[in-house]
């Protein structure tokens, strides 16, 4: 006999955290993360210890940005099961990093490589995968401006860089007749033309060949860099003999070489070549480091991963040079790495078709100089298309920049394109009214939710009955409303990729007190049963919500039946309902004291045609299964 009262009480509390466990997914999965970490807790306090459980906590605080309660369950989760899915230890990750444990976060950040290794979500480079990265982190769409900028001419123009308000580049529009057999093209030669910003446009000047003698030759010049205190010039030429003449190598290939040049009352002179140049393999595109210490050039040298790879050279105080570094197989690949270029906020950009791109040459970034090993990042369209992209430029601080494109529907062979990046927004706003008497609401408390669920912003509406938030073009959202003695309402809306449009998302509250009443959506029971089924438990807790926020009022329950079933068989099993509703409130804090009663009143008072021998649908009867919930003290 004990044996089975043991297995009966064993299985009772199995089932009753199975239920609890429903319910808080419930929640949960409605965005109501507060009810939902408190029915988890408590199972937790019954001694679930479940994956399910602890992450789903880690998850609700996580969502909510409480980083230490959700680092303190991701945690838990980790010590009690060896076998968790890898998006929670990423956010595990991010949770100890928000709280400024960054030893923590490295550790198990070498725990996740270790577990993804292989996986190409870790490089984002599967097109058919989402990027693990992204999808656990706000998204931000922005909208790229690109121009084909008006002083491209009929042959190549490429390589824009600005210095004071003068942008340099290299173009073939020269008269000088002399022609470059390759592409039957006369030879590049370095240009100038002054640019203006303001906040609506950009304006040129005139196109002019930067002014000195010293720079152009009869071969080509290109890619320009110009310390930032503007005294000195690197630049790529074709070698040359001091006689102004090709220099070839035994295979009949002229390679190229970097040199720079120093600017004296507004003259670019004193034009030397760099000491690690070589007749025998091609050196060019130098970029410098925000700092100047160190230039950053492409060569075919020996000892490199491809076919032209990125090196890095330190510049010394004395003007000396370093030894040129390979930047190694986190920038080089065994196909060509070209035209780099180091931002203000130490990015580095190059061309490379060496990685998965959109076709030949495609734009990619890397944050290696900033200590990140992590893959390039193609930049995508609109600055990549199937054809050769290369040459980027970009003003960190203004986001405005330019790259070189050979796309169709330009001017030339190569042409510059300009581009400036603003965010992708959309508003989302609305009105929030009363249901059922259709009065504006104030004081309401909206939450702005992502497609990941995560709680991005929150207000209170205070004294207005409007609301609006900013978002992010091309993502989907959930506006909750939410206010004291009304239940909650929620709209999803998703923000295609249209700037500055409007989303209207007007929200309705029904009230949860009318005159005498707690109003809730019905509370259903099976046919013949009397327990309470998860989708009532869900509905019981507005009333369990509003004795909590009113702790003086007092209330009776009544429960129905359907007419199937003898009359004084349906008068026991709807009182057997009501107290089980009864027990329930109670069972989630609430004093006995405060239910004056729950009594049940059968077949006695149907709410349709339903009565004995009338058929009907299941449907139809169980609407008469319901109670009511009656204040008789506020």
């Amino acid at each position: 006999m004990k044996t089975r009262i043991s297995i009966l009480i064993l299985t009772l509390s199995c089932s009753l955290s199975f239920a609890q466990k429903k319910l808080a997914d419930k929640f949960f999965e409605n965005f109501n993360y507060y009810k939902a970490i408190e029915l988890y807790e408590k199972a937790v306090e019954k001694g679930d210890n479940s994956a399910h459980i602890l992450t789903r906590l880690g998850d609700a605080y996580y969502n909510n940005s409480e980083s230490d309660k959700a680092a303190y369950w991701y945690g838990e989760a980790l010590k009690e099961h060896k076998q968790i899915e890898p998006e929670y230890i990423f956010k595990y990750i991010q949770s100890l990093r928000s709280i400024g444990n960054y030893d923590e976060a490295d550790k198990w950040f070498k725990e996740l490589s270790l577990i993804q290794q292989g996986d190409s979500r870790l490089k984002g480079y599967n097109p058919d995968e989402v990027d693990l990265y992204n999808m656990l982190t706000t998204k931000y769409e922005v909208v790229v401006n690109v121009e084909n900028v008006p002083f491209n001419s009929e042959n190549s123009d490429f390589g824009a860089y600005i210095k004071d308000n003068v942008l340099y580049f290299a173009s073939a529009r020269s008269d000088n007749g002399e022609v470059y057999s390759w592409n039957k093209e006369p030879f590049l030669d370095l240009y100038q033309i002054s640019v203006s910003d303001t906040a609506n446009a950009t304006t040129y000047g005139s196109v002019s060949k930067i002014s000195s003698d010293n720079i152009n030759t009869d071969f080509h010049e290109a890619s320009v860099a110009i310390t930032n205190d503007g005294k000195t010039m690197y630049f790529t030429r074709d070698n040359v003999t001091k006689r102004n003449k090709l220099a070839y190598d035994k295979k009949g290939t002229v390679h190229l070489k970097i040199y720079k040049a120093t600017r004296i009352d507004n003259e670019w002179t004193d034009v030397e070549e760099l000491p690690f140049n070589d007749k025998i393999y091609s050196t060019g595109h130098p970029t410098l480091s925000p700092d100047n210490k160190t230039l950053y050039f492409v060569s075919d040298r020996e000892g490199g991963l491809g076919q032209t790879d990125i090196y890095a050279v330190s510049i010394n105080e004395d003007g000396t040079y370093g030894e040129p570094e390979n930047l190694g197989e986190m920038v080089n690949t065994e196909g060509r790495e070209m035209f780099p270029f180091v931002a203000k906020d130490n990015t580095l950009y190059f061309s490379s078709d060496g990685y998965l791109n959109l076709g030949l040459l495609d734009i990619f970034k890397s944050n290696k100089l900033k200590g990140e090993r992590k893959e390039p990042e193609n930049l995508g369209a609109p600055y990549n298309s199937g054809y050769d992209d290369f040459a980027f430029f970009i003003d960190s601080e203004t986001e405005k920049g330019y790259f070189s494109s050979n796309r169709p529907d330009g001017k030339g062979g190569d042409d510059i394109y300009s581009f400036n990046i603003t965010e992708c927004e959309q508003i989302i706003t609305g009105t929030i009214k009363d249901l059922d008497s259709g009065t504006l609401l104030t004081g309401v408390n909206i939450r702005l939710i992502d497609e990941t669920g995560k709680v991005i912003e929150e207000l209170n509406t205070e004294n207005k009955s409007d609301y609006e938030f900013t978002v992010d073009c091309d993502q989907t959202y959930t506006v909750v409303a939410t206010k004291l003695d009304y239940k909650e309402d929620k709209q999803t809306i998703t923000a295609d990729n249209t700037n500055d449009k409007v989303n209207q998302a007007d929200l309705n509250l029904v009230p949860l007190i009318i005159d005498n009443q707690i109003v809730i959506n019905p509370i259903f029971f099976d046919f013949d049963k009397w327990n309470i089924r998860t989708d009532a438990q869900y509905e019981l807790e507005n009333i369990v919500d509003v004795l909590r926020k009113h702790p003086d009022m007092v209330i009776k329950i009544e429960s129905h039946t359907d007419s199937r079933g003898g009359d004084r068989y349906n008068m026991k099993l709807s009182d057997r309902r009501a107290k089980a509703t009864r027990d329930y409130i109670i069972s989630r804090g609430i004093s006995k004291d405060r239910i004056e009663s729950a009594i049940g009143y059968g077949e006695t008072q149907l709410l349709n045609k339903c009565a004995n021998r009338i058929e009907c649908t299941e449907e139809e009867h169980q609407l008469n299964r319901r109670s009511y919930f009656y204040i008789v003290k506020e």
